[in-house]
C-alpha cells in the first residue's frame, strides 16, 4: 500500500466515523461536502472540475458538487476509497497530488471535530509528504506578503516563498508546514518575524 492509498483509507475511516454532517476545517463544508468534492475531483469531468482551479467557473462545480452530495453517504464513501479509475490522470500521480489532497482533508475532518486527538505520523509518510512540499510550497505561498521560509525542527529550509516583503520563519513539523501552507488551522507551527509581517501572514490567503 501506498501512502497515499494509506491516506485514503484513513480519509474515508475518519468521515465514516465522524459522519456526513459532522463540521470540516473547509469553510461551509460539512464531511458529505468534503466527501462529495473528492468523488467530482476524481470524476473525470472537465465541466464539474474546472472550478476547483477556475474561479470564474466555481458555480458550476459547486453545482455538481451539491448534485452528487445528495448521493446515498455509503455510496459516496465506496467511492472515493475505490479511488480514481485507472486511466485517470489522477490515477497516474498517486504518490504525489493525491497524497497531498488526501492527508490534507483527512486532517480537515479530524481536526474539526471536538475530540481531535494528533495521531502518529510516521517518519516514512513525513518524508513523502516533504517531497511535494519542496515542489509545490512556493507556489502556495505566493500572495503571501512577506519571504516565508518553511523550517524543519531540526533547521532544514523546505521552502522560501512569498510576496516579497519582511522575513518571516514558519517552524514545525513536516506535515504541520504542508497544513500551514495550504491555509489550515490550527498548524502546530511556530512563526517568527516582525509583528507588524506575521499579521500580513496570518491574512493572507495560501493554497492553491
Amino acid at each position: 500500500m501506498t501512502y497515499s492509498q494509506y491516506e485514503r483509507a484513513g480519509l474515508v475511516n475518519a468521515a465514516r466515523a465522524a459522519g456526513p454532517d459532522a463540521p470540516t476545517l473547509c469553510e461551509g463544508w460539512a464531511v458529505r461536502d468534503l466527501i462529495a468534492h473528492l468523488v467530482v475531483r476524481e470524476s473525470l469531468r472537465v465541466d464539474a472540475t474546472a472550478g476547483i482551479v477556475l474561479p470564474k467557473l466555481a458555480a458550476r462545480t459547486e453545482r455538481a458538487q451539491n448534485k452528487v452530495a445528495s448521493r446515498d453517504w455509503e455510496v459516496l464513501l465506496d467511492t472515493v476509497a475505490a479511488g480514481p479509475p485507472w486511466y485517470s490522470p489522477l490515477g497516474l500521480a498517486d504518490r504525489s497530488a493525491n497524497l497531498v489532497e488526501m492527508f490534507i482533508h483527512q486532517e480537515d475532518i479530524l481536526r474539526a471535530q471536538p475530540d481531535y486527538q494528533p495521531r502518529m505520523i510516521s517518519q516514512g509518510l513525513r518524508a513523502a509528504l516533504s517531497r511535494p512540499i519542496r515542489a509545490l510550497g512556493a507556489l502556495t505561498l505566493k500572495k503571501t506578503p512577506a519571504q516565508v521560509s518553511l523550517v524543519t525542527p531540526q533547521g532544514q529550509t523546505l521552502v522560501r516563498g512569498g510576496a516579497g516583503g519582511e522575513p518571516v520563519t514558519v517552524t514545525g513539523q513536516v506535515e504541520e508546514l504542508l497544513l500551514f501552507a495550504y491555509g489550515r488551522e490550527p498548524a502546530d507551527v511556530d512563526i517568527s518575524g516582525s509583528a507588524s509581517a506575521l499579521s500580513a501572514v496570518a491574512a493572507s490567503k495560501r493554497g492553491i
